[in-house]
């Protein structure tokens, strides 16, 4: 079948367009070269990149411009203006730049011009010889993409416990589990991709220890690797239930990619569903569920789900959002044993199942950094830069507990784009760009036709403001602790999600002017 020729709007900006059309800060859609192209207006300056995010497709005209950078309205990715090149995940690939010639009062977008960092490639001098990346996730995958993209041509070799590469873990629990998503929109990268970029990408591969003193790590098939600069990625894995029958082959976790499949299997031919677990992971993996048509029970602890994270009024809405799907639930109680047919809860209530979910948290894996000496605290204390206790030895995602400057907390964030971020940090101050981590944490959701996105780290708030309507699902929820805003959550208003993300990156920033200043 031949490929359709995509609907094109606006101007052909190879042909010319009003300068008086873009407005002063703003964004112009429209094609050149066959290409859907957005010209964006910054002081003087005019620029001319791809129209669409490279993550999941989002029409970058809808996001926002921040300084020479663009920002998606969706998930919040960054792109360079000048460039074209990902400053923060999730998007993976750059977007595309054009030339832009104005000749009097008229903008033209000439030759397409190829993709390179903002700055030089590193100096060869100083740089670590090898660089290692233990942790086949978000993290681990973004920081070898970004040691190239920035110029590092040393040996990489990424290190994975998984069966299969790199993968779009947020979609396990969504569309893929839904049944709505292929298999084969899971990985991140082509299979060649790694080969071409020379990434060593070794997968099924534990490592054993960690030699800080001889910068070797010993691998639990026996052999051993050196390191020039290493990056722990270890990620999280699932509290698992030790309750009788929790091992039982119909009982799944999700996490890895395997468990996705297995889980999606299962799901084909299962009739009646329990969930064990009111979290996120636990209602998209309910909503999938009831997208195939499964009896789904909710079971949880708390008796308003996600109310820590949302509010009463939020969780609530989740709530009555899963029963109109047909969702049961059964909160201020846990399981208490399982079997073939049925789960048995702490109450005495027994449900009948022939697929059993469990997802009741993660744990930071950070036995490595306790064997190898590194400081922990729940997690792997790191400075600004994303650097442990120990000179050369970097920690990014699930494990990483660093300084946030927004709330004056040391935090731990689980969340898949905080470590795509942190994996790209890292990478650059291996190669010693001294960039400070300062992105605001950021997640969403997906539950049926329902989506939310989160700004911020609210661990411990106050109270809750929403402005507009839950019900119109139409509305910003803020989060405060006294008069300090700490988070924002946005259903439908991804504009004011992504302002309140800038908000929050200008305030730490005068926040770290302000030290300066006092010290």
């Amino acid at each position: 079948m031949s490929e359709e020729t995509p609907t094109l709007e606006g101007d052909d900006f190879s042909q010319g367009v009003a300068l008086e059309k873009i407005a002063e800060n703003g964004m112009l859609l429209g094609h050149a070269q066959g290409e859907a192209v957005i010209l964006a207006r910054r002081g003087n300056e005019l620029f001319a990149v791809g129209a669409t995010c490279t993550h999941y497709g989002a029409p970058l005209v809808d996001g926002l411009l921040v300084g020479d950078t663009v920002r998606c309205p969706w998930h919040h990715a960054c792109f360079s203006l000048r460039t074209g090149e990902v400053l923060r995940t999730p998007a993976l690939s750059p977007i595309a730049c054009w030339r832009v010639e104005r000749r009097g009062g008229t903008v033209y977008v000439t030759a397409k011009q190829g993709n390179a960092p903002d700055h030089p490639a590193p100096a060869a001098l100083g740089l670590p010889e090898s660089i290692v990346i233990i942790g086949g996730g978000a993290a681990g995958e973004a920081a070898a993409v970004t040691l190239r993209r920035e110029g590092y041509t040393g040996p990489v070799t990424l290190l994975s416990a998984d069966a299969a590469p790199p993968c779009d873990r947020p979609n396990l629990s969504k569309n893929f589990l839904a049944g709505t998503a292929p298999a084969d929109w899971l990985p991140l990268r082509s299979p060649e991709f790694f080969a071409e970029n020379h990434i060593d990408l070794r997968l099924n591969t534990r490592v054993a220890s960690i030699d800080t003193a001889q910068c070797r790590l010993q691998l639990a098939d026996g052999s051993s690797l050196a390191y020039g600069a290493l990056l722990l990625a270890t990620g999280a894995e699932p509290v698992k239930l030790t309750i009788p029958g929790a091992n039982l082959p119909h009982v799944h976790y999700l996490r890895t990619q395997a468990d996705g499949e297995a889980l999606a299997n299962a799901a084909a031919t299962a009739g009646r569903a329990v969930v064990i677990g009111a979290s996120f992971i636990g209602l998209e993996v309910a909503a999938s569920l009831r997208a195939r048509n499964i009896e789904v029970h909710v079971v949880g602890l708390e008796t308003c789900p996600m109310e820590k994270i949302l509010g009463p009024q939020g969780g609530n809405f989740i709530r009555t959002l899963h029963e109109q799907h047909g969702v049961v639930f059964h909160l201020g109680t846990s399981a208490s044993h399982i079997d073939a047919h049925e789960v048995t809860l702490q109450n005495g209530e027994k449900l009948a199942a022939d697929l059993v979910v469990i997802g009741v948290g993660v744990r930071p894996a950070i036995a490595l950094a306790e064997q190898a000496g590194l400081a922990v605290d729940r997690g792997v204390l790191v400075d600004d830069y994303l650097q442990t206790s120990v000179p050369g030895i970097f920690a990014a995602g699930d494990i990483a507990s660093w300084p946030d400057r927004l709330s004056g907390e040391r935090i731990r964030v689980e969340h898949w784009v905080v470590a795509g971020r942190q994996g790209q940090t890292a990478a650059r101050n291996m190669l010693g760009l001294r960039e400070r981590y300062d992105a605001v944490p950021f997640f969403w959701t997906e539950q049926y036709d329902f989506g939310l996105a989160y700004v911020g780290h609210a661990k411990d708030w106050d109270h809750a403001d929403i402005d507009g309507s839950l019900d119109a699902r139409d509305c910003t929820i803020t989060y405060r602790r006294g008069d300090r805003k700490l988070a924002v959550a946005v259903i439908h208003r991804d504009l004011e999600g992504l302002r309140a993300e800038v908000e929050f990156e200008r305030a730490m920033a005068s926040g770290a002017n302000a030290a300066k200043a006092g010290s």
